[in-house]
């Protein structure tokens, strides 16, 4: 029971469930960047490329043989997988600096005023000044 007790509470933590919403987040987030690159960004590169299927380029090892599969690299798939990755990694670098900016202007506000100099601190001030004259 007492491992039970532990479990529920590690799970009712915040930082665990934050984390958890910023996966189930993260990985929509990637699907529809995915989505972006492959069905909206690479076609127009493929038109610009003069009608190229990017995601089908490779660079064949071996012939297809009988019973032995084609074996290639396909590059034009890891292209794929790298503007995706570049996309995301550039949306997430935005997302942070927007978030931190927003804490500066929240630390800057709660930032209190320094206080008033007491009567005390004025009168030595004074003092202070009619010395050095």
């Amino acid at each position: 029971m007492k491992i039970v007790k532990e479990f529920k509470e590690f799970i009712s933590k915040g930082n665990v469930l934050d984390l958890a919403v910023g996966i189930i987040i993260g990985s929509a987030f990637k699907a529809i960047i995915s989505s972006f690159v492959a069905d909206i960004l690479m076609p127009f590169i493929s038109l610009i490329l003069g009608n190229v299927n990017i995601t089908a380029l490779k660079a064949v090892l071996r012939p297809a043989a009988g019973d032995a599969p084609e074996l290639a690299l396909r590059y034009g798939l890891f292209i794929q997988s790298a503007i995706d990755f570049i996309l995301i990694a550039f949306v997430i670098f935005m997302f942070i600096k927007l978030v931190n900016r927003m804490k500066r202007k929240k630390e800057e506000e709660q930032e209190p005023a320094p206080p008033d100099p007491t009567n005390e601190e004025v009168l030595l001030t004074e003092i202070r000044d009619l010395l050095k004259k």
